[in-house]
């Protein structure tokens, strides 16, 4: 077996946005194949016809896991469907070694009114293993999958978190050489995400993987290299950290800017210090200080830190304001330790009352943390906190 797993040369993929048209297209494509002759002009359109995906090429070798990014309708998701074999690209060549796992989208290659069970060893079947194989592996699959007496009821009755579960365990259990992700971290709890990034990182030693993701820290997290992809066309090629700093900077929106909500009895609200400087695995140290023209308790306080729009860690806790003086209260806390990538993220502070029915407080990058390392969770975390 060649170290070099998928080989990818110019593959280009080419749709039409009319389904008329796109018929009559595939008629005349369908009698030139029949005749021996290459249909179409490869690096023409015809009316109504759009790039899908162009000239895309890369290797990818034993033990190398790429990263696949990009907005929705980059082209990603068709891509992997021309390395599936589910798709005929219009141009170029691709070469796969070995056998093919691939989890593209939600609930492919089950049949709905089959078993979980009878859904196993029909997908074992198309990758080639015997009854006698699937029988050793499937008590790895149904306990992968956290199935447990499900695994005999008809997969249409599945939840989608279940179906990906299923769909997971199947593609990694049965020992593939090169296996396709498709945003599948997306669905299920944040417990069977983490036993999935573990699987991946044992399997990336004897195989080939392509995951694609919106989040850039899973990415970061597994990937060695990463493929930016925009209107189907490669924009960078390259070690994974550099490509996703290049693609945020051309994609991602500026993180929020600063707003705050006061209750009308709320007089000041002060968070010190406005910006500081960890690194990863450091605590998060600051004061919160509230004055309030009349004396009442908080209920839950909520503590978050944001990475543009999206949380990734948070705390929670009771009755904040309710440890200091009446109406004056200075509140030191304590977040950590961080376990978050290199960047900046903004403090966000919620205090509601004690019936949790008003809002106190409710603060967006109300101070800015500089966290310095590449590590980092690609879940959203609850943080230790003390105060």
């Amino acid at each position: 077996m060649p170290d070099t797993l998928v080989k990818v040369e110019g593959v280009s993929k080419k749709f039409c946005r009319s389904l008329k048209r796109s018929l009559w297209y595939g008629l005349q494509d369908l009698g030139s194949e029949i005749v021996g002759h290459r249909h179409g002009d490869m690096d023409s359109l015809r009316p109504d016809e759009f790039w899908a995906v162009r000239n895309v090429s890369f290797e990818l070798k034993r033990g190398e896991c790429l990263g696949l990014v990009g907005r929705n309708g980059a082209g990603k998701t068709t891509l992997l469907r021309m390395l599936n074999g589910l798709i005929k690209p219009d141009a170029g060549r691709i070469e796969m070694h070995g056998r093919l796992g691939a989890l593209i989208a939600l609930g492919a290659g089950f049949n709905p009114i089959l078993t979980g069970r009878e859904n196993i060893y029909i997908n074992a079947s198309v990758l080639g293993l015997s009854k006698r194989e699937v029988n050793e592996k499937i008590d790895e699959i149904i306990d992968f999958a956290e199935l447990g007496e499900f695994i005999d009821t008809p997969v249409q009755n599945y939840s989608s978190g279940m179906q990906v579960r299923l769909g997971f365990a199947v593609a990694t259990t049965l020992q593939t050489d090169v296996l396709l992700l498709d945003e599948v971290l997306a669905v299920g709890d944040v417990a069977f995400r983490s036993k999935c990034f573990d699987r991946i990182g044992k399997l990336i030693n004897r195989c080939a993987v392509i995951f694609v993701s919106h989040d850039q820290t899973q990415i970061s997290r597994i990937c060695d290299f990463c493929l930016y992809l925009r209107d189907g066309v490669p924009q960078a090629f390259g070690q994974a950290y550099d490509v996703l700093s290049e693609y945020s900077k051309k994609n991602l929106k500026p993180a929020v800017s600063r707003s705050v909500v006061l209750h009308p009895t709320v007089t000041k609200f002060v968070c010190k210090p406005a910006v500081t400087h960890i690194h990863w695995g450091e605590m998060l140290h600051f004061v919160i200080e509230v004055d309030c023209s009349e004396d009442f308790k908080s209920g839950l306080a909520l503590l978050a830190l944001h990475d543009s729009e999206i949380p990734v860690a948070q705390a929670e806790f009771t009755q904040i304001l309710n440890n200091s003086p009446k109406k004056n209260h200075e509140i030191s806390v304590k977040l950590g330790p961080l376990h978050l990538k290199a960047g900046d993220y903004g403090l966000a502070v919620t205090i509601l009352s004690e019936n949790k029915k008003s809002t106190i407080i409710h603060a967006i990058n109300c101070a800015i943390i500089h966290v310095k390392g590449r590590n980092g969770y690609g879940v959203c975390y609850q943080m230790p906190c003390s105060f």
